[in-house]
């Protein structure tokens, strides 16, 4: 069997990815702060073919749950795959206003996450799993609109990185995601949306690229072009830009 410890199940393209993996006969932990939802994806999960569906607590600032987290995953047999669908992002201007909500922004996106998989990697390892760490296309450069958002994802994938090198040399496997412009809570209401992606077709690209163990996508596809672009673009010119 294999199971998969969904983080931040809440989120819209974490629910696509569980119904697609409980579509295929694949167990599921469903890890967030808002039980009552998760309960209902949990019931969802188990009406589409999950042999096992189980909500469980947890928030990535409150460390003292993360025990109960990995007790949960123990006792499950199999292959164990872990996705981080985690993070936070308030406005720019509001962080501007507001500097405390730099910290909650960065333990939502990078660190708090990156502590419980160091946790679980022993596990992981040991039953040749794979960690999706969806991070973001803002982490490839800082840009006016969400650069704390932005630190954060980019170190959240600098840490991924390492963990892949750790992983791969025990049989197991990590894929960083960057998605675009995806149609979720984060990102309505936000002006300048284009391109925007369906939660559901980034979930068959995240299972394409565990299939194929993948080191790093972007999704949808040709983001990958668009940030090469903007990554290369001087800094000189870049910082007048507003995009």
């Amino acid at each position: 069997m294999t199971t998969w410890l969904i983080l931040g199940a809440s989120s819209a393209m974490a629910r696509a990815l569980a119904r697609a993996v409980a579509e295929r006969g694949d167990a599921v932990l469903l890890a967030g702060r808002d039980m009552g939802d998760l309960d209902a994806l949990a019931s969802d999960c188990a009406f589409r073919g999950a042999p096992r569906a189980e909500a469980v607590a947890f928030d990535a600032r409150d460390p003292s749950g993360f025990d109960a987290i990995l007790k949960r995953t123990t006792e499950t047999d199999g292959i164990l795959n872990v996705a981080v669908f985690v993070g936070s992002m308030p406005a720019q201007d509001a962080i501007d206003a507001d500097a405390a909500l730099i910290d909650g922004t960065i333990t939502d996106s990078f660190t708090g996450p990156a502590r419980l998989l160091t946790l679980l990697a022993p596990l992981i390892e040991e039953r040749k799993g794979t960690v999706v760490g969806v991070g973001s296309v803002a982490g490839d450069r800082g840009r006016i609109g969400n650069y704390v958002y932005g630190a954060a994802k980019a170190g959240f994938h600098t840490y991924l990185s390492g963990l892949r090198n750790r992983l791969t040399r025990a049989g197991a496997h990590v894929v960083t995601v960057k998605p675009g412009f995806v149609d979720t809570a984060m990102t309505w209401g936000i002006e300048g949306m284009f391109l925007v992606a369906a939660p559901e077709a980034v979930a068959r690209d995240i299972l394409k690229a565990v299939e194929k163990r993948r080191d790093v996508i972007y999704t949808p596809f040709f983001w990958r072009y668009i940030m090469l672009v903007i990554r290369h673009i001087p800094e000189r010119i870049f910082k007048k830009m507003s995009i």
